[in-house]
């Protein structure tokens, strides 16, 4: 399946509720680099949330090579293996203004979804994705 809405499933990993019970979710970021490189970040629930089946909005750290990345081009693959399922997300983003009372400072992107696609096989079954254990959840959820 490839289209250019996320499905239903994603929609409500990404929706911003809940982060409590969603925060060992991670996912890869992927950018181009400067030197034309595949450039991969992990990224967790709390710094993509779905606006919408076909909008999402970033919030990454200023000054990191992936936020270069997408500033120059407005380009990235976000990869996520949640239920079994390898979604792959191609997205087009566009910078948005920086907020200038945020407590903890992020470039902000809108990101619009290009094409989606997931990933099945009959032969095989992903029993994982990549999984984290938040160091001091309370504090990083309020963020």
């Amino acid at each position: 399946m490839n289209t250019q809405e996320i499905s239903t499933n994603l929609f409500q990993l990404l929706n911003g509720k809940d982060l409590a019970s969603k925060q060992h979710e991670a996912m890869m970021l992927l950018t181009l680099s400067q030197d034309q490189w595949p450039h991969v970040a992990m990224i967790s629930v709390g710094e993509v949330i779905a606006i919408s089946s076909t909008e999402l909005k970033l919030s990454l750290w200023p000054n990191t090579i992936t936020t270069s990345n997408i500033i120059r081009n407005g380009k990235a693959t976000l990869v996520i293996i949640f239920n079994g399922i390898a979604h792959y997300i191609k997205l087009s983003l566009r910078k948005l203004p920086e907020l200038t009372d945020a407590k903890h400072k992020r470039e902000r992107f809108s990101a619009k979804v290009v094409s989606y696609r997931e990933d099945i096989v009959k032969y095989a079954e992903i029993t994982s994705g990549i999984q984290i254990q938040l160091k001091d959840p309370a504090s990083v959820l309020k963020r």
